[in-house]
């Protein structure tokens, strides 16, 4: 990050490419991360959670379907644009998109910090696979 004049200039935005769609990492500081989560229609992230990372989770548009996993109960509901979600340590979650689906995160800085239960795809372990 550079500083111009007190102002911190914000790195250049990154692609990640994931096997449901795509992550743009467009503000990282010690304190928090920004990012757009974009998920392709059918498409799914892994049932997981994280022990350290809190996040908010803002739907800009598509919908999707949010879960939920407390203990042996399970919650399902559709979202759509402009529907909010905050996601605390530990919460056993995933995200299945109905359409494209733009999601803007808002999060700590922990991005490695995802235990995955459940993935489609095979990965294991962190968000680095």
């Amino acid at each position: 990050m550079d500083k111009h004049d007190g102002v911190a200039k914000v790195a250049d935005v990154s692609r990640i490419e994931k096997p449901w769609g795509y992550e743009l990492h467009w503000a990282k500081t010690e304190n928090y991360v920004g990012k757009v989560i974009h998920v392709i229609a059918g498409q799914a992230l892994s049932l997981q959670y994280h022990n350290r990372k809190e996040e908010t989770l803002l739907l800009w548009s598509g919908r999707l379907n949010f879960e939920l996993r407390d203990g042996e109960e399970i919650r399902i509901w559709e979202m759509g644009p402009g529907d909010r979600v905050h996601v605390r340590p530990k919460m056993v979650h995933r995200m299945t998109a109905i359409e494209d689906s733009d999601i803007i995160e808002i999060s700590t800085t922990e991005l490695d910090d995802v235990v995955r239960l459940e993935d489609r795809y095979g990965r294991e372990g962190t968000s680095e696979a």
